[in-house]
């Protein structure tokens, strides 16, 4: 739900009211709550689930048929097929997909057929498809899931962009950072390399761990710091696994609330995905003045400058992962440097104001001109996503 978070404020203020359509989840409720829109709980299942489907179906089709919104948009592949469909069969005058990435590069045989076939689906019941990145749209259109046409991306992309300045150092946040490498064990004279995000195999957790092996007996102050929680759907092999639990220099702290002050205990970021949408990571990394080391997997590319903010190695190369994060270690000065600029490019390009403002821009769009009622009085949104928030 954080990735959400101002957002909805902002349409808000901007003339929108905002109707989000959920999983249940009282974290999910109270967040729309506060941001001042309307929470609808419709129980969704990430995974295939036929008969829950079709009932998640019908119940999206009657909260669509009361709220009667001009514009919904819906997200994340589950919700993009049912909520889209949905919405075409209650007649919502805009639909909007937001594609925050693909599923399905990752996955073969039936699996990755039946998904193709549901995102074409969902990019056909919208009127436009908005892609998170400019790699990402590129990649839809190559794979035959959306057509050129109905396909764009706002400014530089991102569905919710980056607060820079709650990420921006400052002697608080060093100081809750140096607590956090106390508490850890972690020695003043250590270099970190963290990783924030879901533990998965998809997020490269695996080849992270490889390379670690490879450099903590070359480097022996070298520490590995892994914020976040472990997801079954795409579990992370259990010799990984084993590896993480009993390697003394590899320090899991689980989920946390609040990851800014984390960055901060960082020296810098690794991101060996091998699938991405738009990297909101590698966005909050700069924003801290970290560089990141990141795959060249679709997405990661508009997140990160080759050489400028960060340093790319080919998707699963734990070799020439290792060799990225090495360069960085050896230089601090080139790899400070690096921080300096991404939280520059992030800045510029990933602002969440800056984001806010094209969305709700691309919004009044979608509505007819000519019916000078809607555009003028108060617009009505529903969004709809599978995972515990929705947009």
């Amino acid at each position: 739900m954080g990735t959400l978070r101002g957002q909805l404020r902002f349409l808000r203020e901007q003339g929108f009211d905002v109707h989000v359509v959920s999983s249940p989840s009282d974290e999910a409720a109270r967040f729309v709550a506060a941001e001042g829109g309307s929470f609808i709980p419709v129980e969704m299942r990430r995974e295939i689930a036929p008969l829950h489907d079709l009932r998640a179906l019908w119940r999206l089709w009657r909260v669509l048929r009361r709220l009667r919104p001009d514009i919904c948009q819906v997200g994340m592949p589950k919700a993009g097929l049912l909520g889209g469909l949905a919405a075409w069969l209650a007649r919502v005058p805009c639909r909007v997909y937001m594609l925050h990435g693909l599923r399905l590069e990752t996955l073969s045989g039936g699996k990755r057929l039946l998904l193709t076939w549901a995102e074409r689906v969902a990019c056909r019941a919208a009127h436009r498809v908005v892609c998170v990145s400019e790699s990402l749209r590129r990649r839809a259109v190559e794979l035959g899931i959306v057509a050129d046409g109905r396909c764009a991306v706002l400014g530089a992309g991102s569905a919710n962009g980056v607060d820079v300045e709650r990420f921006a150092v400052s002697e608080e946040l060093c100081g809750v950072a140096d607590q956090i490498r106390d508490d850890l064990g972690i020695p003043k004279s250590a270099s970190v390399v963290g990783f924030v995000g879901r533990l998965t195999r998809d997020k490269g957790i695996y080849e992270l761990v490889q390379a670690f092996e490879r450099l903590k007996k070359g480097y022996p102050n070298l520490h590995l710091l892994l914020v976040g929680a472990y997801e079954e759907g795409d579990p992370v092999p259990h010799a990984t696994r084993m590896k993480i639990a009993i390697e003394p220099r590899v320090l899991r702290v689980g989920h946390v609330n609040d990851t800014a002050p984390y960055y901060h205990a960082m020296d810098l970021v690794a991101l060996p995905s091998c699938r991405e949408g738009l990297p909101t990571v590698v966005l909050e990394a700069g924003a801290a003045g970290k560089p990141v080391v990141g795959s060249r997997a679709t997405g990661m590319a508009d997140a990160v400058e080759d050489g400028r903010t960060g340093l790319l190695a080919p998707v699963g190369d734990v070799a020439a992962l290792a060799e990225k994060l090495a360069k960085l270690l050896d230089d601090p000065a080139w790899s400070k440097e690096m921080g300096n600029a991404a939280r520059q490019h992030v800045a510029k390009n990933f602002r969440q104001e800056n984001v806010w403002t094209m969305l709700a821009a691309f919004y009044h769009s979608l509505l007819p001109a000519q019916d000078s009622d809607v555009v003028q009085r108060v617009t009505r949104g529903a969004l709809a996503d599978s995972r515990t928030h929705s947009t």
